[in-house]
């Protein structure tokens, strides 16, 4: 018998997850674009992790582990994390995010081969649809009929897969990690190796150039970059009490959807052909996943 989706956590988790992600991926390059250099972004990111951070360790009674494996995976999961970030702030500060952000939602290909291949996860014949439909969902947005003159070549299409790959190994291990050490801890470390890089993006700031110390710029990125954080607490989670396989998909189909939808709405678009079906592949994707029955699995 199948278990009933409300009672299924990590479909919770997940669902918050794309919805806290999709409100961000539509925002994330607006303080850029009002003078607020990338690398100050990040610092601000890592900044709003202390926050779900604590209340994560609060959960636990304050217990992070510190031994050598639970270091090993802890930095493993935050260096990818964190270095993705870092990549992609520049990356929507020369790119249009409305293309970015679905090529970086091709990330759960990743999560599902080392899934498979290693932790042996499997779906039914639901949940395999479903993946599908998410994987074929991705690439229609980002159709442009008439193009996008960045000014940077492909330079943001290469930052892009270079995230891609880097959340798509992040999310196995996340998964892979959880025999090792809690939810809350893996968190934890993964908010503390933000911080210990945003020295790092200090010194790659060009401090001589005009910046925007106002609302519309470190103001604007806090309250953006919030919702970033706490979609990474809850992605935790959904990976813990679920199946990568089911859950990397999930998350990363609905997500873009909302950032493409809030983006085009921004812009007085209607969205061409192509991206009509990838939302119904979107919302089929998610549909299926949410009716797979874990316990045929």
């Amino acid at each position: 018998m199948a278990i009933p989706a409300y009672r299924r956590p990590w479909l919770l988790f997940a669902l918050l997850t794309t919805g806290l992600w999709g409100v961000w991926g539509a925002f994330a390059g607006a303080p850029a674009e009002n003078g607020f250099p990338e690398t100050l972004i990040y610092v601000v990111w890592a900044f709003t992790m202390i926050p779900p951070a604590l209340y994560a360790l609060w959960r636990v009674d304050w217990n992070w582990p510190w031994d050598r494996r639970s270091l090993i995976y802890g930095a493993a999961v935050g260096l990818l994390g964190a270095g993705g970030q870092m990549v992609l702030f520049h990356a929507v500060r020369i790119g249009p995010t409305y293309l970015i952000f679905p090529v970086i939602a091709l990330s759960p290909l990743v999560t599902i081969v080392l899934s498979a291949a290693i932790l042996r996860e499997r779906v039914t014949w639901i949940g395999g649809l479903g993946i599908l439909c998410a994987l074929v969902a991705l690439p229609l947005f980002d159709f442009s009929p008439g193009g996008v003159g960045t000014g940077q070549g492909l330079a943001w299409f290469v930052l892009a897969l270079l995230v891609l790959v880097a959340w798509g190994v992040q999310g196995f291990f996340m998964k892979y990690a959880a025999p090792v050490m809690s939810a809350e801890a893996l968190f934890a470390y993964m908010a503390l190796t933000g911080l210990l890089l945003a020295p790092v993006a200090l010194a790659m700031t060009d401090f001589s150039q005009p910046i925007n110390y106002g609302w519309s710029g470190p103001g604007l990125a806090a309250a953006t970059q919030i919702l970033n954080s706490i979609g990474a607490l809850t992605l935790v989670y959904a990976f813990r009490h679920g199946r990568a396989i089911v859950v990397s998909p999930l998350a990363n189909a609905g997500a873009p959807l909302i950032t493409a939808l809030i983006s085009l709405a921004a812009l007085g678009l209607v969205p061409a052909l192509p991206k009509l079906a990838g939302i119904g592949l979107a919302f089929a994707a998610a549909a299926l996943l949410t009716i797979e029955p874990e316990d045929q699995a």
